[in-house]
């Protein structure tokens, strides 16, 4: 599945909702780990560019993302990555985007630290 690299850096990006850990199995409850065995954690982003604003769901490694992100937290994303993909599910075909990154890092820290004068 071809990974495409998403540019970021005309976007303002805030958690939308809280991050919480990813579920592969709705039914059992098992929680989604990687290849490495790293717990994956599905964190919502508001991604704003002068254009247009949408909810992004995310896919990030729990050890990438940062403590204490709150909704309305500004937020940077580390590799953010789109990738498209198609399955089926009792004979009805579902498409979209999946979107992962390596690191989602708060912003907050650094908004409020006073400015060198």
């Amino acid at each position: 599945m071809r990974q495409i690299p998403v540019d970021t850096s005309a976007a303002t990006v805030m958690v939308a909702k809280a991050p919480q850990p990813k579920i592969k199995d709705r039914r059992t409850g098992e929680i989604a780990v990687d290849k490495d065995g790293v717990t994956l954690m599905t964190v919502e982003v508001m991604f704003s560019t002068p254009d247009e604003v949408e909810i992004l769901k995310l896919t990030v490694p729990q050890p990438g993302v940062s403590e204490d992100l709150a909704m309305g937290t500004p937020v940077a994303l580390t590799g953010l990555v789109a990738s498209a993909w198609e399955n089926e599910f009792n004979g009805q075909k579902r498409h979209g985007i999946a979107f992962r990154a390596v690191a989602v890092t708060s912003l907050a820290a650094a908004a409020s630290k006073p400015k060198a004068a």
